[in-house]
């Protein structure tokens, strides 16, 4: 295991705008505004996206004047690394700091055979898009000390390309065309919006972050390669699926019947399962994907063989596969994971009731990769709050 931890007092956010919170359209007119030539947009997005920089003077082939004007009316900036861990069996939780000093989680998982994908994931990265939750799942550490903020479109994009930074930096420009988009030392190539937060409840944000990550000028990440997890919020689970771009969907279920969803899952209260299953069912219609369904097995509440039965039903009714994980245990919290007999008999049953299904004994348990984990001991401990 091996980390870094840096005791440096939080910047202070600045009122203007990061520049990778716009859309490739409001710089484009942005640059017509300056009479800037349109390739220089072109070079600007290569060191934004492909290179990753994170201060204007790195960009050596734009001019000094252009460079200026940039700084003058955006920010340049990318989450600060304060802590890493690696597991044992190499999955690695990244803690960051924000400009404002609040803290977020990223966590990059290694080779997975075809969890969220149409083929074997290589390596994906677990994406947060809140500070803290509003949600309150009884089971989750993200929502312990209760929701702060959504984070702007430059920060959830910022997980990605801080990653791939700290894994290797690319080589300079010898000239003044762009490096290709999509350069080799690619790390991420799958992502899954299910870190600390609630995605669909900062849509707009997260909707513009990932474009920019699917655009073949930005991330070039496929948006096949994207999957969107949510706790029910069934209406915007309805714009996800009006949505032109084919990204996938994820529901955290954790539990197939009213009784059991009401229990650990408020949000049950104002889009109960009927609810979900319509939105989930408008999606299937209107984009012809499979659906995961999210399933942490607790023991004592949602791991009885009594439940396999509504969730085929579902699943059937959905479409979907379950992708099964045992609980990760959170301090302060009275859950327990179920030990690994009663998970596997619960996955068989599933499987003999024909429903596509995983097993996840997850990766990361050493290094409490579950959302939240890192983020709260690391607040609680620590003299530096954010402000």
């Amino acid at each position: 295991m091996s980390s870094i931890l840096q005791e440096t007092p939080p910047a202070r956010s600045s009122a203007l705008p990061d520049i990778r919170s716009e859309s490739r359209e409001t710089l484009a007119a942005r640059f017509t505004e300056l009479g800037t030539p349109s390739y220089r947009l072109d070079q600007l997005l290569d060191w934004l996206y492909p290179r990753r920089v994170d201060g204007w003077e790195e960009m050596t082939n734009l001019p000094r004047v252009l460079r200026g004007e940039l700084a003058r009316n955006y920010r340049l900036e990318l989450p600060q690394l304060v802590q890493k861990q690696g597991s044992a069996d190499s999955t690695q939780k990244f803690l960051w700091r924000l400009a404002d000093g609040n803290l977020i989680e990223s966590v990059l998982i290694p080779a997975n055979p075809d969890l969220y994908g149409e083929r074997a994931d290589r390596h994906t990265l677990c994406v947060s898009t809140q500070v803290g939750c509003a949600y309150g799942c009884r089971f989750c550490a993200s929502g312990l000390d209760g929701w702060r903020r959504n984070l702007e479109p430059h920060e959830i994009i910022g997980q990605v390309l801080a990653v791939e930074r700290w894994n290797a930096r690319p080589p300079e420009p010898t000239s003044a065309t762009p490096s290709p988009t999509g350069t080799s030392d690619r790390l991420v190539n799958n992502l899954v919006i299910m870190g600390m937060g609630e995605p669909l409840a900062n849509y707009d944000h997260l909707m513009l972050a990932l474009r920019n990550l699917n655009a073949p000028w930005g991330g070039g990440i496929g948006a096949r390669k994207i999957t969107i997890s949510t706790s029910g919020l069934a209406p915007r689970i309805r714009d996800l699926a009006d949505d032109p771009l084919q990204f996938r969907l994820a529901i955290s279920l954790h539990g197939a019947t009213d009784v059991v969803r009401d229990k650990i899952m408020p949000v049950n209260r104002k889009f109960p399962l009927a609810v979900l299953t319509e939105a989930g069912m408008y999606y299937v219609e209107k984009k012809g994907k499979m659906i995961t369904l999210e399933y942490i097995l607790i023991a004592g509440v949602n791991d009885s063989l009594e439940e396999v039965l509504p969730l085929s039903r579902l699943a059937r009714q959905l479409h979907a596969k379950v992708n099964l994980i045992p609980y990760n245990q959170v301090e302060g919290l009275p859950w327990s994971r179920p030990d690994e007999s009663r998970c596997l008999a619960f996955s068989e049953r599933l499987q003999a009731e024909g429903i596509t299904s995983t097993l996840r004994l997850e990766k990361g348990h050493d290094i409490e990769a579950a959302c939240g984990q890192l983020r709260l001991k690391t607040e609680r401990q620590s003299p530096l709050k954010a402000t």
